[in-house]
């Protein structure tokens, strides 16, 4: 699970215009109007074709737990996809993300700075850029690790740096221990 790109994809799901299908029956009946066929939801998910037919029919209503599991997150990720495209280039371009986060935040900075990490809990708004680079970066398939580096560095300009205002001299910002982490758009 990647903490980042699972919070970015949740920042977007709270622009959906209508709720994804909870249960298993419209959630797989969705899958299959997708991806025009019984066989290739079988092949994703990992279950024989007949067991889609049934869950299709309302034959089986309450799949496994890891099967619904899969079956949720696979409907999240096709969902609207023309409103989660909407939601992202409007936080690239005009409205920028807001990070909420708990984490330990330190930066490295010249010598007689108190840089040693703590633990913070902030909530800054970041500019468009950063927004488009976070969006670009998860398309791409970036892991949690260059995308919590990407996040860092929008914390350094806009939290410690304050746009220039103030710790010019600072030169990394180190962003771990990441106990809680939400965006909004």
């Amino acid at each position: 699970m990647s903490v980042f790109g699972d919070g970015l994809d949740a920042a977007v799901q709270k622009a959906f215009t209508r709720p994804a299908p909870k249960s298993a029956g419209p959630q797989m009946r969705y899958l299959v109007k997708q991806l025009g066929g019984t066989k290739a939801v079988a092949q994703m998910l990992r279950i024989s074709q007949r067991t889609v037919e049934r869950y299709v029919k309302d034959q089986i209503k309450k799949p496994r737990a890891g099967l619904a599991a899969r079956l949720e997150r696979e409907v999240k990720a096709r969902w609207q996809p023309q409103i989660r495209a909407k939601a992202r280039q409007k936080a690239a371009t005009t409205g920028g993300i807001v990070i909420d986060t708990r984490a330990r935040l330190g930066y490295t900075a010249p010598i007689g700075s108190t840089d040693q990490d703590r633990i913070r809990h902030l909530t800054v708004a970041l500019p468009p850029q950063y927004a488009a680079r976070l969006f670009d970066a998860q398309q791409a398939g970036a892991g949690d690790q260059e995308l919590r580096e990407i996040a860092a560095e929008a914390l350094k300009e806009v939290y410690f740096q304050d746009g220039g205002r103030r710790a010019g001299s600072l030169e990394e910002v180190r962003f771990t221990d990441v106990e809680h982490l939400e965006f909004d758009l």
